[in-house]
């Protein structure tokens, strides 16, 4: 049995009264609405006298009754304006009920309303809906939680209090934050505008956007632990993508010059303000270039991002003012790490490694090889210092088993990563296309994995047969969407740009819902 509360309990009384007058709280014909709120009040001129017939929709947020006459808002999607509410104009007959029994004492705050109406000035300068008609278009059966303000007598300072503002409750309730909290929009309208920014970048330079698996039977592309589950009809064991890049690849051994994908990827890994577990990628795979023509690249398309955004290519960030402007700062891995710590990691045993990183107190465990020890050394010392953007390059073959091996240093692979406010968003090669060379390098992962890498990746033999019927040289790139857009927005956890962030579940105490897992 559900448990209502005494606000919940008035509502559905109110629902009951409205359908006994006649009137169908959730009507099924279309309303047409001619204008939005923010459209009116931008382009409302008293000397031009338009918007003289108009229909909004939206929700009821505020009710001031007063006898005859009310004023109330109503909030749509672009936002709030005001509504002057007339008894004998939206009753204009003897029947009086629609204004002194639904509008005053069935509805609330929260339900959705369609007025028709003619724009005007009130005497304070108010830009507001004169009311004509009014409609129920869906009764609200909970209370939003409304936003109260006090004034401190002590310094005249308004408080407001009772906010929507708790973060589990808003990852939660998106749909209330939204409602209550809707400057919350101009992250997700902004991450939009990112998506399509680079979607139009990439669509003039002639790429073709595709679409790959994300029921895999290998996972691949990424060192990463994946999501397991199984195919019913097929008897087999699927796992949700981590990356899609084996597949774009195998595009490229098809004969396309230029694919990219924005993917939803899934990794079964912990949760932070910077990590869930279902997240964007653009990956991009051009045919015939290197990893220095993908930096340039890089630096270009998201140059046009922060244009596209802001205008301008300085986005601030928390306290810090980030400018995306080419050419963005270069370092090698070694050159990093060198720089920040002092110790040089180019020629070292894994031994020495780990002495060193003793050193620089980096936690490390047994499975570990030189790869992981070094990018733990990167990641401690060297990644939360990058504020502005930069490029790592040049990482050890190790740590990179899906890039082509250096043309002119030995041990090192062809591979940058892009770091910005201290945290990476996006890694890019020069694509290993010997295949040869890639069943060594995922063999090398193999016994990485029997040591108890849990990230290792596993050997694809159906990608190893489509690099033996040859693929070009080809520049790869994945670039995080949900890290750059919370860059691009100021954010500070993923969760501000994700509509609906992995949570736990919440549980009801009634004893008539099981736990899940009973």
């Amino acid at each position: 049995m559900q448990h209502l509360s005494e606000q919940e309990i008035i509502r559905r009384n109110k629902l009951t009264e409205l359908q006994q007058l006649g009137i169908e709280p959730y009507p099924s014909e279309l309303f047409d609405v001619s204008f939005y709120a923010q459209e009116i009040l931008d382009n409302y001129h008293v000397e031009l006298n338009n918007f003289q017939e108009v229909s909004l929709a939206g929700r009821l947020m505020s009710m001031r009754v007063k006898g005859k006459a009310s004023f109330a808002e109503l909030q749509d999607a672009s936002g709030r304006i005001q509504l002057y509410i007339n008894r004998d104009e939206i009753c204009p007959g003897e029947d009086k009920e629609l204004y002194n029994t639904v509008f005053k004492k069935l509805l609330d705050l929260g339900d959705f309303i369609g007025v028709t109406g003619r724009v005007f000035k009130t005497m304070v300068g108010e830009t507001s809906v004169h009311v004509t008609g009014l409609t129920v278009l869906s009764k609200a059966l909970r209370p939003l939680p409304v936003v109260k303000e006090r004034t401190d007598e002590a310094t005249g300072e308004k408080i407001t209090y009772d906010a929507f503002t708790d973060p589990e409750q808003r990852y939660r309730q998106r749909y209330v934050d939204l409602v209550v909290n809707p400057h919350v929009r101009e992250a997700f309208i902004k991450r939009t505008q990112l998506v399509q920014a680079m979607r139009n970048y990439l669509n003039d330079k002639g790429y073709l956007e595709v679409e790959t698996p994300i029921l895999q039977p290998l996972y691949g592309g990424a060192a990463a632990r994946p999501f397991k589950t199984h195919h019913n009809t097929l008897d087999m064991t699927l796992y949700l993508r981590i990356a899609n890049e084996l597949y774009l690849k195998r595009l490229i051994v098809g004969g396309f010059d230029g694919v990219y994908e924005f993917s939803k990827d899934f990794r079964n890994e912990g949760m932070s303000r910077f990590h869930n577990p279902e997240f964007t990628q653009m990956e991009l795979y051009v045919a015939y270039k290197d990893y220095y023509w993908m930096m340039d690249l890089v630096e270009e398309m998201v140059e046009r991002v922060a244009m596209a955004l802001h205008g301008k290519t300085e986005v601030q960030v928390g306290n810090n003012l980030i400018n995306f402007q080419r050419p963005w700062k270069r370092y090698t891995m070694a050159e990093s790490i060198e720089h920040f710590t002092g110790f040089n990691i180019e020629g070292k045993s894994e031994d020495e490694l780990r002495a060193a990183a003793k050193d620089l107190k980096v936690g490390l465990d047994p499975s570990m090889g030189k790869a992981k020890i070094i990018d733990e050394i990167f990641g401690e010392h060297v990644e939360p210092k990058l504020i502005q953007p930069t490029f790592i390059t040049d990482y050890p073959v190790e740590m990179s088993p899906l890039a082509k091996k250096h043309r002119s240093k030995p041990g090192l692979v062809e591979r940058f990563e892009a770091i910005c406010n201290g945290k990476e968003i996006c890694n890019a090669f020069s694509e290993l296309n010997d295949p040869i060379d890639q069943r060594a390098r995922f063999e090398e992962q193999l016994e990485l994995g029997k040591r108890g890498d849990t990230e290792a990746m596993v050997l694809d033999e159906d990608f190893l047969r489509a690099l033996e019927y040859g693929m070009p040289p080809t520049a790869g790139l994945g670039i995080g969407i949900d890290r750059l857009s919370m860059i691009m927005t100021n954010s500070n956890s993923i969760q501000d740009v994700l509509f609906f962030p992995q949570m736990k579940p919440e549980y009801t105490k009634s004893e008539n819902t099981p736990h899940p897992e009973q």
